[in-house]
């Protein structure tokens, strides 16, 4: 698995929520074809067992996994706008559509 474009690598063990250790990696965007492109694109966050599987987790709860999807999708744009230089928010969006065939935001 890519290292994260979301978080930086020094805090990789800890929750990204709370900073609990022990963590679980999540893929940001789920299913098949999304956790692979998530693995090729760096999109995960630690999570405690809680927060990943527990009552408030991104499992279970909405408002989480949204939460979870407009990180990914900031931190994926803000990557894409350093790696092409010259390229534009809107067109970090647009590549971002293109690649996950929506916007969270």
């Amino acid at each position: 698995m890519k290292d994260s474009i979301v978080i930086d690598m020094e805090y990789a063990d800890y929750d990204i929520i709370d900073g609990t250790p022990n963590v679980h990696r999540h893929h940001i965007f789920e299913g098949t074809s999304d956790r692979k492109l998530s693995d090729e694109d760096g999109l995960w966050v630690p999570l405690s067992r809680e927060h990943h599987e527990g009552n408030m987790s991104v499992h279970k709860n909405k408002e989480m996994r949204v939460l979870m999807h407009i990180i990914g999708q900031l931190a994926w744009e803000k990557h894409y706008i350093a790696c092409y230089v010259g390229s534009s928010e809107t067109d970090a969006r647009e590549a971002f559509r293109k690649r996950y065939r929506k916007s969270y935001l």
